[in-house]
């Protein structure tokens, strides 16, 4: 059961174990903080979708900004995990390239629309929202140019300009494929972007080929 599935089952005063009760919350703010944003969003919101009193709320997160940067940390080791994950899937590399690919829009895709704090936030002036949201953006550039330059043997830098190109071109894809309610099937709209890559990222040779006698 994830945490906005706990946030709805929950009746108000049933006592929770903490862990529990702080993903109930982080659940709650979840839907919040995607429906109105950081800004528009209260504490009072946040206790009253969770069923629980502000007291309650505060002993968890003394703040509503603590309690953001909380869900953001969890959002954002998502997205890496999920990256990480496709990578290593296979060491089929147009299959991977897929596959990481689609790791982005099944990120975006997810109903809890948690994509929005990590890529359209509107907290981004707040250094330690802007600091987060830039890390993992590195992060999962560095993972997919280790792949990069292992396979091709370009320099770290130049496998770093085609990771970040990589990782940044799936995600606005992705997150442009869902807010303008493309009828093109999530597989298919996967499979296209993994064609447009495919053919500039296969132009790179092999890493240490055969020597021919």
């Amino acid at each position: 059961m994830t945490a906005i599935e706990q946030t709805e089952a929950r009746p108000r005063g049933t006592r929770l174990p903490r862990r529990a009760r702080r993903n109930q919350l982080l659940g709650a703010a979840q839907e919040v903080f995607v429906a109105q944003g950081y800004h528009a969003a209260a504490m009072d919101d946040i206790a009253e979708r969770a069923g629980v009193s502000k007291p309650v709320l505060y002993q968890h997160f003394p703040g509503k900004l603590d309690l953001y940067l909380a869900l953001l940390d969890q959002h954002c080791e998502n997205l890496l995990h999920a990256v990480r994950t496709a990578l290593a899937s296979t060491s089929d590399n147009k299959q991977r390239v897929a596959a990481t690919m689609d790791a982005y829009f099944a990120y975006v895709e997810d109903e809890g629309g948690a994509f929005r704090l990590v890529f359209e936030s509107d907290l981004t002036n707040e250094p330690a929202v802007r600091e987060r949201v830039d890390r993992v953006s590195l992060e999962c550039a560095e993972a997919i140019s280790d792949v990069i330059a292992e396979d091709t043997g370009l320099s770290k830098d130049e496998a770093m300009l085609l990771a970040v190109g990589l990782g940044g071109v799936s995600q606005v894809v992705a997150r442009y494929w869902l807010s303008s309610e493309s009828t093109v099937p999530r597989g298919t709209a996967v499979q296209l972007l993994t064609s447009l890559a495919w053919r500039g990222i296969a132009g790179f040779p092999k890493n240490a080929p055969e020597q021919q006698g």
